[in-house]
């Protein structure tokens, strides 16, 4: 298993930097040529998500990035460290307001189309996005 951790400062310009890494680790890991496209919006939401969490929260702690190459899957990791409730459970008075918690469950949902296994998890220490993806392996070339 091979994992590539990328660590990047919670600003809008490093989210380019992050999507064309994610799509440079994809393709070697194996992710068909077809999909890449996909990994590479997929990452761009989830992370300028994590980066806007973080500017909103005043957290200068960076945003993490995880790539990590298996057997028969390839799956990137968002995190960030910025609290709060499962997405869709703010009540009545919680912390954020309806446009942020609208932008957010719409950058969740645009992810969610873009990928078929998609695990988002949140709470007190922050959250994080794992979207998963299969690879083929190298076919090998013959002279």
């Amino acid at each position: 298993m091979a994992t590539v951790e990328l660590r990047f400062s919670a600003l809008p310009e490093h989210v380019r930097t992050a999507r064309l890494v994610a799509a440079a680790v994809a393709r070697r890991a194996g992710v068909d040529e077809a999909v890449l496209d996909e990994v590479r919006l997929a990452v761009g939401e989830a992370c300028t998500r994590a980066v806007g969490l973080h500017q909103s929260a005043g957290i200068t702690a960076p945003v993490k990035v995880q790539l990590v190459e298996e057997e028969k899957q390839f799956s990137i990791e968002v995190g960030d460290e910025a609290p709060r409730t499962a997405p869709g459970d703010r009540g009545p008075g919680s912390p954020g307001d309806d446009i942020e918690s609208d932008e957010d469950e719409m950058g969740l949902a645009v992810i969610s189309g873009l990928v078929d296994d998609v695990e988002v998890t949140a709470g007190e220490r922050g959250g994080q996005i794992r979207m998963t993806w299969p690879t083929t392996p190298p076919t090998a070339v013959l002279p």
